[in-house]
């Protein structure tokens, strides 16, 4: 451990990467006071100027990032009600749900994914189970919520109407576009990772991937005429 003196010259020097690194977050979770990560961030600053090595490789900078930005994302972490194993349970089940579409061509139910998955039915308890807000109290401290006009009802019914538009042009693909479609788009798969589970070369599936969007633009304008 360093000096007292050194200790806190450290500390100082690189406290600019903590409220650096405060700030990008803020801007992407507006809901987060600033102050509040500066502070978490903070604590992951002196463990990693108490406990540097640099007998270990990285460098006190590198290492202070990490640390600090750990820290602040727990701090994250800690105001979401739903465990993080809940969250996790829940994109890997959604991410599954659509690769089994893009195999057997329609959405699977609820039913179908709970009785695959048997942490999923949980997870969704947790995670919808939270009671909404009350128009008729006050909000909690610290919580905005900024003028949305794209809630409008109609709105949302009409881009859920283009989405379940665009599904059926995908489904009207031949069975390999439409394939790297769902897979690409909807279930965030790499074209690296369909070529090597359809042990093709990337090209082959860049090139599927090309016809795909040829012929859904060629029926995206078929069907507005």
């Amino acid at each position: 451990m360093l000096e007292t003196d050194a200790r806190e010259a450290a500390i100082r020097e690189h406290l600019p990467i903590v409220r650096k690194l405060a700030k990008r977050i803020h801007r992407l979770v507006p809901s987060m006071d600033y102050e509040d990560l500066v502070g978490d961030g903070c604590v992951g600053l002196i463990r990693a100027v108490d406990g540097f090595d640099p007998e270990r490789g990285p460098s006190l900078q590198h290492y202070v990032r990490r640390l600090a930005l750990g820290k602040m994302l727990n701090g994250i972490r800690r105001m979401d009600p739903v465990s993080e194993r809940s969250r996790r349970e829940l994109r890997d089940a959604e991410r599954e749900r659509f690769e089994l579409a893009a195999q057997i061509e329609r959405v699977p139910t609820r039913v179908e994914m709970e009785a695959l998955r048997p942490g999923y039915a949980a997870a969704r308890v947790e995670a919808y189970a939270i009671p909404p807000l009350s128009l008729d109290r006050r909000l909690p401290e610290k919580l905005e919520v900024p003028l949305d006009t794209e809630a409008d009802p109609a709105r949302i019914d009409e881009r859920r109407g283009d989405h379940l538009a665009l599904l059926a042009l995908v489904r009207a693909l031949p069975r390999r576009q439409g394939r790297v479609i769902m897979l690409h788009y909807y279930a965030e798969r790499s074209m690296r990772d369909i070529a090597d589970a359809w042990k093709i070369t990337g090209q082959r599936v860049s090139q599927i991937h090309v016809k795909a969007l040829r012929s859904l633009k060629k029926a995206a304008y078929a069907a507005q005429d």
